[in-house]
């Protein structure tokens, strides 16, 4: 591997080792969001050198290999390097992908994005700072940090989008037929929110409010819970949330909004 893909080896990667839950399609949600969001995949496709680290991908690569299969249809000569702060976790690389020890130092490479999936969640809430800063410090100029969280089976996903200096987005993102209500995604907020989902927050605020939205929206469900989300969706803009709109058709429920409309009191 060329340049900047290549990682260097780490005697003694920065953080724990994590229990490595994993399984197949886990993470579709998020790859499908990385893949068709405009700044991100606009980020691949302006990159000198388009390489994408996989951090912490668990006891087995299975999502490191999902997602470097669709990311690749943003851009076909995407480099993905997977890293595991568990030696006995790094495999040997297939399809394109190589594997390696690593940590939140990036083993010394410069992506230009990050994925860490259900990583932070296993860490303190007072540890995620120190943790967004050294994977932000290793990426490239435009380099894109995904922080997210799921359930075993990938329904309920959230993830918080970060770029070299600050946090930029929250997305909260469920399968449509199986979640009942926005806030049953609450248990499954990034560790950076998910003590703070109480009242005077606002997290709660959002989560709340989506909530109302969507009773209010429950004339419409014989419609599909698509249809109802999307008239929540709208209900919640009306109210001067500011809510990304989603021109393209959806195969999950999303809400995403810009962090300042989230982030934690002081």
């Amino acid at each position: 591997m060329a340049g900047s893909a290549a990682p260097r080896r780490v005697a003694k990667p920065i953080g724990t080792i994590t229990r490595g839950t994993t399984g197949i399609n886990r993470l579709r949600r998020g790859d499908r969001w990385m893949a068709h969001d405009s700044l991100v995949a606009g980020r691949l496709l302006d990159a000198a050198d388009p390489l994408v680290v996989d951090l912490g991908y668990g006891a087995s690569p299975v999502t490191t290999l999902e997602m470097a299969a669709r990311l690749r249809t943003v851009r076909s000569d995407l480099r993905v390097v997977g890293l595991e702060i568990d030696p006995e976790r790094v495999v040997p690389g297939r399809d394109g992908v190589v594997f390696a020890r690593g940590g939140f130092e990036l083993a010394g490479l410069r992506p230009s994005l990050v994925r860490a999936f259900n990583v932070l969640r296993q860490y303190p809430e007072s540890a995620v700072p120190e943790a967004w800063s050294t994977i932000q410090s290793g990426l490239a100029p435009d380099g894109l940090l995904l922080d997210g969280t799921c359930d075993e089976l990938g329904r309920r996903c959230a993830w918080i989008l970060l770029d070299r200096t600050a946090p930029l987005s929250l997305t909260l993102a469920w399968d449509p037929f199986t979640v009942g209500t926005p806030s049953d995604i609450a248990e499954r907020l990034p560790k950076a929110l998910i003590h703070r989902n109480v009242p005077g927050e606002p997290i709660h605020t959002l989560l709340t409010a989506a909530d109302r939205a969507w009773a209010v929206a429950a004339p419409l469900a014989p419609y599909g819970p698509r249809v109802r989300w999307r008239h929540a969706s709208n209900l919640l803009r009306e109210q001067g949330f500011p809510l990304h709109p989603y021109r393209r058709r959806l195969r999950d429920n999303l809400l995403t909004v810009p962090w300042s409309a989230v982030a934690p009191l002081p």
